[in-house]
């Protein structure tokens, strides 16, 4: 009976994390549910002149402008499909650790899922992508390979400069007559 209690005593200790699973085509991929502000239907957005085409626009939530990236678009080069699961996923991002969390939207396709799990079952996969370093290790299970998506890896410094300017813009500036 001892033998018994410390077995279901050692399987609660493993910690297990919520994941919002989602794909791009046919890949699976997966956020970690604690980095998720909200999933929200597709909206319609303000393309954002010159930015990267796979800058979707922006948005205003809460009294606050968010931008919107396609990762399908970012990962593939090709534009998220317009289906009823693919949802608007707000993210906290954060791009440096020093930085505050800011929101940043996410095109997601069938974002209609979750998985519990624990993060250690997700392995390294022997390449280093240096072009997507959001894409980090996957996890294996009877549907295939689950790919673990790194929210704070989204964007370039060049790319987070762009949709979230230090210092941020200066709106009552901006409205000063000249």
């Amino acid at each position: 009976m001892d033998e018994l209690a410390h077995k279901r005593n050692g399987a609660a200790s493993v910690k297990t994390v919520l994941f919002l699973v989602f794909r791009i085509g046919q890949e699976r991929y997966a956020l970690r549910a604690v980095d998720v502000v909200e999933v929200l239907p597709r909206l319609q957005l303000k393309p954002i002149a010159q930015a990267p085409s796979w800058v979707s626009g922006v948005f205003a939530y809460r009294g606050t402008v968010v931008p919107v990236i396609d990762l399908c678009q970012l990962t593939f080069g090709r534009p998220a499909q317009l289906r009823t699961s693919t949802r608007l996923v707000l993210v906290h991002y954060r791009g440096e650790a020093e930085q505050p969390a800011r929101v940043l939207g996410l095109l997601l396709e069938q974002a209609n899922d979750t998985l519990r799990c624990d993060p250690q079952q997700f392995q390294p996969y022997g390449l280093d992508n240096a072009q997507a370093p959001y894409l980090g290790p996957v996890r294996e299970d009877a549907q295939g390979l689950l790919q673990w998506v790194r929210v704070d890896d989204l964007l370039r410094p060049e790319v987070r400069e762009l949709l979230f300017p230090s210092p941020p813009l200066d709106l009552a500036a901006l409205e000063e007559p000249r």
